[in-house]
């Protein structure tokens, strides 16, 4: 029809919209091997493929030539290779040493562990290398720079003027790289937006698919970034929305019950606390309180520092129940925690006339069975305990409170099976993990967040100290005082024993920590048992005991049997041991900086003060050292970790990548502040307008929600 609507040109687009989702094998150049390749990247999809975003670009309209680099700049430049040579100083340690010039001056680049670069690269080819200029010897050089073979002597030209650099692995170079995403945009790249065009309005986003297009292949550094932008916002608005939509899916079919939150017991906890509740504590309880009282049911985060009193805040919340008649479960993540809540909290119920009950795996038959009576019949109030709760034979009566301490170490089904104890239960999450406001917003979408920054008792106080190994005696002899002056002392290694490989140990930078031998538990309490503290009594504790044996360790070090305790990082969040005032970190570098931040927590909680040493080989001024200078200058938890998000993903930060959860890979949380919080507020009005996200205009945006973060609606469904 004359003048009406291009319905083959229509149909042709959504056809290419459609195909986001098929195999990326589908695409021109992607055969087996370099298939087998992009999928091992995580690329499956062509949507992976186009949103698998390069990770800096080579700015030829900006090089420099090599007589007019500064030293200490980062820059790019161009030059024809002169010498190439290769040396093996140890074993697995290959260096590829090569020399460029150009017309001004010449410049030496090292690689490290590449010894393909010198099969790979000859005498006469032009490079681009791109990284911080150092002088050595009297000549200007790199070390593992970024490096960009170019075809034949013609420098730039042949070249777009950005250059992306897209993340590859083996199987796969940058250039193949390139190539297979300009056919892929050339094929599918002209796609539908699915944003709603009030929102690209509203922040001024470019559209989709030119969004796709300048990301890969600007036309300059600004257009990429603005790209970017555009990209990142989507990412982190369908995070939110899938969140919100889980949890009006968890929720939805869910009666909420309103707690009483003026009654006797309440009163009674409160006037039992042997303090005042802080301001920010009294803000955290006006929360929750009012969460509990209100027609909906609760899903709220209570974050706070190592110190900061949320146990006192969770016992409030406690009351609340006993008061409205109703049940609650507190379950930690090891029984050493659970027995510690048992313990803390334990007499201010007493105080206030509330029954309460501990179950763990170690727990004797006779009495789980007696408690498991009382807690159907609704004797019980309280119940504290590890996953044992989550046992058949544990049913409540009416179970209208779940409380879960460090709720990123359980699984989502363990989480969904204590709340499927009671339907309709209000859910308060704690974690002693400093959250930056970033993670917080983007993760925790779908969770109204009280923190929690001061300690309402400031402590004795905590001294951070950083050792290198020769100087290692310093705590040894900190350790010997503090054992004679009737106190004790933890000593932390990253490994269990000589034959891990370490695939537990933090996601820390790369650069960021040294190349020592790494600390084993059980070599070093034999070597601390053996030559250093031959006269003291030195246990163990690691995760790899059973539940049985770590309490037993635990108890012993609490009522004062062993002097030193060499762990893993096991006892790093949560364990009071307020007699221990010294601890040693070895490989401290090698811990994220939230870890250690946990650790150092162990100590200086009673009236005496704490002393802690990170061991590390870093030397002043490399970033090893200069990230655990941090520690020696802040005692402030979010400081931290704000710090560690710039330095570590956020799904490291998280602890995601033992627990399988998902995380970004377009949004910059360290500096994207603006799009977290617009994409927050964006998904939460979208939501309230249209909570199934079922009109005309979102109904792309749903497709595309599901399609990016389907893990979170799996979850849903198999819980």
């Amino acid at each position: 029809m004359s003048g009406g609507l291009s319905i083959p040109d229509a149909g042709e687009r959504l056809s290419r919209t459609c195909s986001f989702d098929d195999s990326v094998r589908r695409l021109r150049y992607v055969s087996g091997s370099r298939g087998e390749a992009l999928e091992r990247l995580g690329i499956l999809r062509v949507r992976d493929l186009l949103l698998h975003v390069p990770r800096r670009y080579l700015d030829f309209t900006n090089t420099t030539k090599i007589g007019f680099c500064d030293v200490g700049s980062t820059v790019t430049v161009v030059g024809t290779i002169d010498r190439i040579s290769q040396r093996q100083p140890r074993p697995r340690m290959n260096i590829v040493t090569i020399d460029i010039f150009d017309e001004t001056g010449t410049l030496s680049a090292t690689f490290f562990r590449q010894p393909w670069l010198y099969q790979q690269l000859h005498k006469g080819d032009v490079v681009a290398l791109s990284g911080e200029v150092l002088f050595y010897k009297g000549f200007k050089q790199m070390k593992a720079p970024f490096l960009e073979q170019l075809e034949g002597s013609g420098g730039t030209s042949d070249y777009a003027r950005v250059l992306p650099v897209h993340p590859v692995g083996e199987g796969i170079t940058a250039s193949w790289m390139r190539r297979i995403m300009s056919a892929a945009l050339a094929d599918v790249g002209d796609i539908c937006d699915f944003l709603p065009a009030s929102l690209a309005a509203r922040h001024g986003f470019m559209s989709l698919a030119r969004a796709v297009r300048d990301v890969h292949f600007p036309s300059s550094l600004a257009d990429a970034q603005l790209a970017r932008r555009r990209l990142a916002y989507d990412e982190l608005l369908c995070l939110q929305l899938a969140l919100l939509t889980r949890q009006r899916i968890d929720l939805g079919s869910r009666e909420p019950f309103c707690h009483a939150v003026d009654g006797p017991h309440l009163a009674a906890l409160q006037a039992a606390l042997p303090f005042a509740l802080t301001e920010e504590q009294q803000a955290a309880v006006s929360d929750i309180l009012a969460d509990m009282a209100s027609p909906r049911v609760m899903n709220r985060l209570l974050l706070g520092d190592v110190g900061t009193g949320k146990t006192a805040v969770c016992a409030v919340a406690l009351a609340a129940v006993a008061d409205s008649h109703t049940q609650a479960a507190v379950m930690a993540p090891t029984s050493v925690l659970a027995r510690q809540y048992a313990e803390k909290v334990g007499p201010l119920l007493d105080a206030a006339g509330i029954a309460w009950t501990l179950i763990t795996g170690s727990t004797p038959a006779a009495e789980r069975a007696e408690a498991a009576s009382r807690i159907a019949s609704g004797d019980i109030c309280v119940v504290f305990g590890t996953t044992a709760v989550l046992s058949d034979d544990i049913s409540f009566e009416h179970l209208t409170l779940v409380v879960i301490d460090e709720q990123h170490r359980f699984g989502v089904n363990q989480r969904a099976a204590l709340r499927q104890k009671g339907a309709g239960a209000d859910l308060l999450t704690m974690t002693a993990t400093p959250i930056p406001r970033t993670l917080a917003l983007s993760m925790y979408g779908d969770v109204d967040v009280s923190r929690i920054r001061r300690r309402p008792v400031p402590g004795a106080g905590i001294t951070t100290k950083v050792v290198e190994p020769e100087n290692i005696d310093l705590a040894f002899s900190a350790i010997r005082t503090a054992v004679e002056e009737g106190r004790q002392a933890y000593v932390i290694c990253p490994l269990i024993d000589a034959n891990d490989e370490g695939d537990e140990l933090d996601e820390v930078v790369e650069g960021s920590y040294t190349q020592e031998s790494l600390h084993a538990a059980v070599s070093t309490r034999d070597d601390l048992a053996d030559n250093i503290f031959p006269d003291l009594r030195v246990g163990i504790l690691n995760g790899r005991m059973s539940a049985a044996e770590k309490d037993d360790v635990m108890m012993r070090f609490r009522s004062g049997e062993i002097d030193v305790l060499v762990s893993t990082t096991v006892v790093e969040v949560g364990v009071d041991v307020p007699n221990a005032t010294v601890m040693l970190v070895y490989n401290a570098d090698r811990f994220g900086l939230a870890t250690l931040h946990q650790l150092r927590g162990r100590v200086g909680r009673g009236r005496f003060p704490g002393t802690v040493f990170l061991a590390s080989a870093a030397r002043d001024g490399s970033p090893a050292r200069t990230r655990l200078s941090a520690l020696e200058k802040t005692s402030d938890g979010f400081e931290l970790a704000e710090l560690d998000l710039k330095l570590r993903h956020e799904g490291e930060v998280l602890g995601y990548r033992q627990s399988g959860g998902v995380s970004l890979s377009i949004c910059d949380l360290a500096t994207d502040l603006d799009l977290v919080e617009a994409a927050h507020e964006d998904a939460r009005e979208i939501a309230s307008e249209d909570p199934a996200l079922e009109d005309a205009v979102n109904v792309p945006l749903a497709q595309e929600v599901r399609a990016r973060f389907s893990i979170y609606f799996e979850e849903t469904e198999r819980s």
